[in-house]
C-alpha cells in the first residue's frame, strides 16, 4: 500500500453556493482522507461564493484541525477574497504571509516562512460568530438581492456582487446596505452614498 501524500492540491471552479455546497464538502473530505497533512486549496477559478460556500470551508478547516491536518489557501479569486475579508476569515486559510491578495497564492513565501495553522478554537470562534451573523442577516440580504434582481434585471450572483461592492466602497456593513435597499421599496429614501454606489456598480456590471 502506497503512503498517503503529505498534502493534496485541490482546485475548485465555478460557484461555491447552496447548490454546490454538498459536492464541495464531499470533495474536501475525500482529499483530507487521502492526505496525511491536509489540503492546499486553489480557489482562483471560483466565480461566486456565498455564505453556504464559506460555511463549508470553515467546517472542513475545523475537521482538518481536529484530525491534526490543515487547509491552506494557495490562491483565490476576487469573489472569494471579498467574502473571506468581509467576514474576517481569510487568516484561517492563509500561511504566515497574510499579504496574499485576490488571485495570489502564498507559494513564493512558503520556502522562507512555512505553514502556520490556526487553532481549532480560533476556527470554532469565528465560525460560530459568522453563522450567528448569517442567521440574523441572511433574510434581509436575500430580500435585497431580490430587489436588485427585480429592479435591474440582474442574475443572483450579480446582485450579490453589487451588494458586496456597495458595502466595501461605502464602508457600510453588508446587512445595513441590504436593509437600506429593502426599506427603499417602501418609500424610504436611499442614503445618497448608497444610491450613488449602487448606480456605479450597476454601470460597471453592464460594461462586462
Amino acid at each position: 500500500m502506497e503512503p498517503a501524500p503529505e498534502r493534496m492540491l485541490v482546485t475548485v471552479s465555478g460557484a461555491a453556493d447552496i447548490v454546490s455546497q454538498q459536492a464541495l464538502q464531499n470533495g474536501l473530505r475525500r482529499a483530507l482522507l487521502q492526505s496525511s497533512d491536509g489540503i492546499d486549496l486553489d480557489l482562483s477559478k471560483v466565480n461566486f461564493c456565498d455564505c453556504s460556500g464559506l460555511n463549508v470551508l470553515l467546517s472542513e478547516q475545523r475537521r482538518a484541525l481536529n484530525e491534526g491536518k490543515s487547509i491552506f489557501l494557495q490562491a483565490c479569486s476576487p469573489e472569494v477574497h471579498r467574502i473571506l475579508t468581509g467576514t474576517g476569515t481569510l487568516s484561517l486559510f492563509a500561511t504566515l504571509d497574510k499579504r496574499a491578495g485576490p488571485g495570489q497564492g502564498p507559494n513564493e513565501d512558503r520556502e522562507n516562512h512555512g505553514h502556520e495553522a490556526p487553532s481549532s478554537g480560533e476556527v470554532d470562534r469565528i465560525e460560530l460568530a459568522q453563522l450567528r451573523r448569517a442567521m440574523k442577516t441572511r433574510p434581509v440580504i436575500d430580500l435585497a438581492r431580490g430587489v436588485l434582481m427585480a429592479t435591474f434585471g440582474l442574475e443572483p450572483e450579480d446582485a450579490w456582487s453589487v451588494l458586496v461592492s456597495v458595502s466595501q466602497n461605502t464602508n457600510t456593513k453588508l446587512h445595513k446596505v441590504a436593509d437600506d435597499l429593502v426599506r427603499s421599496v417602501t418609500g424610504e429614501p436611499l442614503p445618497v452614498p448608497i444610491r450613488h454606489q449602487v448606480a456605479a456598480s450597476i454601470t460597471e456590471l453592464q460594461k462586462t
